[in-house]
């Protein structure tokens, strides 16, 4: 009883603290319709934390974006990926909102943007960042409107609440911008592991999946198992709210140790710059091979997370012999809805000797040092702290496929991978290029530098690598149009650019001889051009688009359409 009541304690203060901090009245929805998310802040991502919410938009695009109070437009980026179509609002409060996968700005906004588009003769911006007077706004003006540009996947609103002088993100539920949740977080799969050379799981030195049953409103028991030496635990674990399937993240994760806590994150705010460090939340080497992400209740060596709180030995349990431990894993949402697992753990002394694998490898990696490897045709350089461990590297080329260990190692910083390309003429030189090729069926372009006999690409992912030659040039097809035919009723004009090598690298296209705005939904292959964007002269026009790979293969097509400009 002492302790619900201090924990109790604990997590009133803590909220306390969070709204003396966080306004929960200054901010407005940024849209106009119930708020149902499809992601939270903080959900796992690859390599990143969830920055922001995601907002469901109904299916829809179009949906009106109000700006969350005063404030000026801060910044602009239209971006291919990413954040697609985004903007900024810098507020007097010390924050910043940002508003992502946008299908449009408002009017004088968007006038701006095109003509910037139009002067560089590009779809992206880059940043585009503006003082106080230039685009000033009011709490609840249109400031945009929903899409799904960029890395989206789906027509939603992301969300975000920044700190204007760090940059750092906030949970938007902080500001009071809350969703209707009364479910509690369900629990997948929990796991043990064994954290020094001579600790014992049920008898065994390995990994081990521990069975659990659900005994219903959030609780779990799992079985009981002998333990002895350093150990730690995972949860594979997800949210849903109301109103929605999407299974999100979770707000918190504790653990108690005989009702102690010994662990405990949560995701209030992160910075960007720390957020790769997910990658060492989680048991990588599980997600990499089964998809699925493991939570780990214990800190690993290098993770410099923040999210950590009052930590006891990093969250490892050094198991007695002899001594009963009662394991407890809670999980939270934001709206305090908690799951819990209870893991009985008997400390009990095991002598038996396991065999230690021999490390056969002749490339060993010390994290700290600079590492450069040769084999065949191919070198590697690794910079220091690569790695955040020491690891012997497996490293093979064979059929031409540079094989660097498995990618189920994450790394912290980029390495290169050199291929000597002097045995190739000129001409096939200019049709290499270096992909990833752990899926043979669908190998993955890596930006190539060409130098003389060598080429080279820089990449976090450890995993097989190839030379490959593309000689196709890509494809080019026009929707909705043929050749010679009046469109007078259109108001758009459709392109499907597609390739099948190393990928699209660039396009152009024109009409009568002038360069026109062509967005491209990368996801669609689909390019779109609004016939507002200038006025025609006269009713015949020639229209002509020249596309390129990442290789340099071209493909041109032209044709001619009638259409006269209806004011």
């Amino acid at each position: 009883m002492k302790t619900i009541i201090a924990f109790l304690f604990i997590l009133i203060t803590s909220l306390n603290y969070a709204q003396e901090k966080y306004p929960t009245n200054y901010f407005r929805s940024p849209l106009d319709i119930p708020i149902v998310l499809s992601g939270t802040f903080g959900e796992l991502r690859s390599n990143h934390f969830h920055s922001g919410m995601d907002i469901k938009t109904q299916g829809r695009q179009g949906l009106k974006v109000y700006a969350a109070a005063d404030g000026y437009v801060s910044r602009i980026k239209v971006s291919q990926y990413g954040y697609g179509k985004a903007l900024y609002v810098t507020h007097p409060n010390g924050f910043t909102t940002v508003y992502g996968h946008l299908s449009n700005y408002a009017d004088k906004i968007q006038e701006y943007v095109k003509a910037i588009q139009y002067k560089k003769e590009n779809y992206e911006t880059g940043n585009l960042f503006f003082k106080k007077d230039k685009f000033p706004v009011k709490k609840g003006e249109i400031i945009a409107f929903s899409g799904d540009t960029g890395g989206s996947g789906g027509p939603h609103l992301h969300f975000e609440v920044r700190d204007t002088s760090t940059e750092n993100v906030i949970n938007p539920m902080f500001f009071g911008l809350l969703v209707e949740d009364t479910k509690t977080p369900t629990i997948q799969k929990l796991k043990v592991y064994p954290l020094s050379v001579d600790a014992r799981i049920n008898k065994q030195n390995n990994i081990l999946s521990i069975p659990f049953k659900n005994n219903g409103n959030g609780n779990y028991i799992a079985d009981r198992i002998t333990a002895h030496s350093a150990i730690g635990f995972g949860v594979s674990v997800f949210d849903q709210l109301n109103k929605a399937p999407n299974k999100n993240g979770i707000y918190s994760l504790e653990m108690l140790v005989n009702g102690k806590r010994h662990y405990y994150h949560d995701l209030e705010t992160f910075s960007f710059a720390e957020s790769k460090f997910i990658n060492l939340l989680i048991d990588y080497r599980y997600f990499k091979k089964y998809k699925s992400r493991i939570q780990k209740t214990f800190v690993s060596p290098g993770n410099k997370l923040s999210i950590y709180e009052k930590l006891i030995n990093n969250g490892k349990i050094n198991i007695e012999n002899g001594l009963n431990y009662n394991i407890q894993i809670i999980a939270k949402d934001f709206n305090g809805n908690t799951s819990s697992i209870k893991i009985p753990v008997v400390g009990k002394e095991n002598n038996a000797l396991f065999s230690s694998q021999k490390d056969t490898t002749d490339y060993k990696i010390i994290a700290q040092n600079f590492h450069k490897f040769h084999n065949k045709n191919v070198t590697i350089a690794f910079p220091k702290n690569t790695f955040y461990e020491n690891v012997f590297l497996d490293f093979k080329v064979d059929n031409n496929i540079a094989k660097i260990h498995t990618p189920t190692i994450p790394l912290h910083k980029s390495y290169t991978i050199t291929f000597n390309v002097s045995k190739y003429t000129e001409a096939e030189k200019k049709q290499l290029y270096i992909a990833n090729v752990d899926n043979v069926k669908y190998p993955y372009y890596q930006y190539t530098r060409k130098k003389d006999s060598t080429f080279y690409t820089t990449t976090k992912a450890l995993g097989k690598y190839s030379l490959l030659s593309d000689k196709q040039k890509p494809k080019i097809k026009l929707l909705y149009i043929k050749d010679n035919q009046w469109i007078s009723k259109a108001t758009t004009l459709k392109v499907k650019i597609t390739d099948v090598g190393s990928g699209i690298k660039d396009y152009s296209a024109s009409i009568d001889g002038e360069w026109i705005l062509m967005e491209y939904n990368h996801k669609k292959a689909l390019l779109t051009y609004n016939f507002k964007d200038k006025k025609l002269v006269g009713s015949k026009h020639i229209f002509k688009i020249v596309v390129s790979d990442n290789v340099g293969n071209t493909k041109e097509l032209s044709t001619t359409f009638y259409k006269k400009q209806v004011n």
